[in-house]
């Protein structure tokens, strides 16, 4: 992967306390807002033209997880991100640069 982001969950994150009571999981999609920011904020893409094509989630980042957003251009053009916390893969996916109007 050409691109890396390092972001640690925060302990007391505001989306923490309804997913789950006792179990708290960072919910996917604050996992994909971090993707695309990093993949925005690296490559210069207005976000308004980031449309995620596929995502898979593995494993549930948690409470305190050192995250590592990492993502790169593949041949057809599509961005590629893992999101791993050590060796546990949280999720991957691919997203696509739509363009401009």
């Amino acid at each position: 992967m050409n691109n890396a982001t390092h972001w640690t969950v925060p302990l007391n994150h505001p989306a923490l306390a309804g997913h789950f009571p006792g179990r708290p999981i960072l919910p996917g999609v604050v996992l994909l807002d971090l993707v695309l920011q990093s993949i925005a904020d690296s490559r210069a893409v207005a976000l308004a033209r980031c449309e995620i094509s596929s995502v898979k989630f593995l494993s549930p980042a948690r409470p305190g997880d050192e995250l590592l957003i990492e993502h790169s251009v593949a041949a057809s053009g599509a961005i590629r991100f893992d999101i791993s916390a050590g060796s546990r893969k949280i999720a991957s996916g691919s997203v696509v640069a739509r363009s401009p109007a």
